[in-house]
């Protein structure tokens, strides 16, 4: 039963034995025998002969870099500027904290095994894992073990797994990264290691309809993923045009040649998407934090809640591309606290000014620092997370930055990337440094380059031409 409210708490009354016991070899053998009755899905059929034909090798593509040069590893600060007060006053509306929770019901079924239990980022969780599908089994270790896993799970009673990771999923708003790791969480929960693990993931994702494929490295299976977008710092293979990425190993180096097969599976061919149009709703664990920064000799305090399950979520997240993070929303709460303290900072202020303000709290209220130094890897920030981590880098702000600009002022606001920093630029009539983008002037303004007002760029970027606009929607 789903039961979704206040602190939002999610169980499914299943069932639970561990997976993948150990068993003799004659056990074993039983078990595939019993598999290899017909299939319920009538393409499992025609798929698992082709699993049975002779693999090939696919060498790893070199990693595409995210920035052309490494950022700088300090940014010295302007002496404090004074932009002369234009545009229309502004008067801040207070964003409303959307309750977001849901109450779902679902009829209780029988249980007739324990449940398959886990924690989902503050969420308990409970699945049901049938008798038969305990039966898949990476058995040899080469090719025909992954023929033998994949025949056992598909005559097994899959459907109900299947079904309820589908409505956990809506119920909880998870996009494609949520559902990847919560079918890694139960594969992880249910099996007895980590090529079970991947085969498992394998099979339950390719019913879910999504392209990922197994491969075999040095004895060992290997689980890739369909992606139409570069994901940075991950080992990636091509099959014909599309590029298959092992997502289980971003920032952890290359996986080498790999043994595996041209054909997907049948109808599934859904890509990992990692777009977050909308925030996934976990169990609440609210906590706050208090942000502090000087302007003009005057001190300011921002004060906002978070649901820190949520943090704990886009700290999974791989090197997706750039518009996966500008176009991320804030959490309503936090968005709600903010808007509450900005308005009494900004409300009856000239347009300029009040947007200079915003820009001043994004530059002074973090300290800069590399992500290499900070996560010891490129990391880029939703800008959820910018507002909770003490330290973050140039994208990082103009993230955070463009956002705020969005939901305060509704203005157009782009990304704009260089080699080896990133700005932002808004589309309003003020003088100052700019970018044309389809015939239209966007005036530059730079999170990270502390003091500076709108139209202002840093020396070093004054005369640059970008090499990417990310569109912020």
């Amino acid at each position: 039963m789903f039961n979704l409210c206040g602190r939002f708490s999610l169980w499914l009354l299943l069932a639970f034995t561990p997976l993948y016991a150990q068993q003799s070899f004659k056990d074993f053998k039983k078990a595939q025998a019993e598999s290899f009755k017909s299939y319920k899905d009538e393409r499992d059929n025609a798929f698992e002969k082709y699993l049975k034909q002779e693999w090939k090798a696919f060498n790893e593509q070199k990693p595409t870099p995210l920035y052309e040069e490494p950022k700088p590893l300090n940014i010295t600060p302007i002496a404090p500027q004074v932009q002369n007060p234009v545009g229309p006053k502004i008067y801040l509306q207070v964003k409303e904290d959307a309750n977001e929770s849901v109450i779902v019901e679902i009829k209780p079924q029988i249980i007739k095994q324990k449940a398959l239990s886990f924690d989902f980022f503050g969420t308990k969780m409970s699945f049901e894992l049938s008798e038969s599908l305990k039966k898949s089994n990476f058995y040899p270790q080469n090719q025909s073990g992954i023929t033998n896993f994949f025949s056992a799970a598909a005559s097994s009673d899959y459907e109900t797994l299947v079904a309820d990771i589908q409505a956990a999923a809506k119920e909880m708003g998870l996009n494609d990264w949520g559902v990847y790791l919560l079918v890694t969480k139960i594969s992880q929960t249910a099996a007895s290691n980590s090529d079970n693990t991947n085969l498992l993931s394998w099979f339950l994702l390719n019913k879910l309809g999504y392209a990922v494929k197994i491969g075999l490295a040095n004895g060992h299976t290997v689980l890739m993923h369909y992606a139409q977008k570069s994901i940075y710092a991950t080992p990636r293979y091509s099959f014909g045009n599309k590029n298959y990425y092992v997502v289980a190993n971003y920032a952890k180096g290359g996986v080498g040649r790999i043994f595996s097969y041209d054909q997907e599976y049948p109808n599934a061919t859904k890509e990992l998407d990692l777009s977050l149009e909308m925030l996934p709703r976990f169990a609440q664990n609210i906590q706050k934090k208090s942000l502090k920064f000087s302007l003009q000799g005057e001190n300011y305090n921002v004060l906002f809640s978070y649901n820190k399950n949520l943090i704990d979520f886009m700290a999974t997240y791989p090197q997706a591309d750039y518009e996966t993070f500008f176009n991320a929303p804030l959490e309503r709460a936090t968005l709600s606290d903010l808007s509450i303290a900005f308005k009494e900072y900004i409300s009856g202020k000239k347009a300029s000014n009040a947007i200079n303000f915003v820009l001043h709290f994004v530059q002074s209220a973090f300290v800069y620092q590399q992500d290499n130094e900070q996560f010891s890897r490129e990391k880029v920030m939703f800008a959820q997370e910018t507002l909770y981590y003490d330290k973050s880098d140039c994208e990082d702000r103009a993230i955070l930055f463009s956002s705020l600009v969005k939901e305060f002022f509704g203005i157009n606001v782009v990304g704009v990337k260089y080699k080896d920093h990133m700005a932002t630029a808004l589309y309003i009539p003020l003088e100052g440094d700019s970018v044309s983008i389809k015939s239209k002037r966007f005036v530059v303004a730079d999170p990270t380059y502390v003091n500076a007002t709108l139209g202002m760029s840093m020396p070093k970027y004054k005369d640059k031409k970008p090499v990417e606009y990310i569109i912020v929607k």
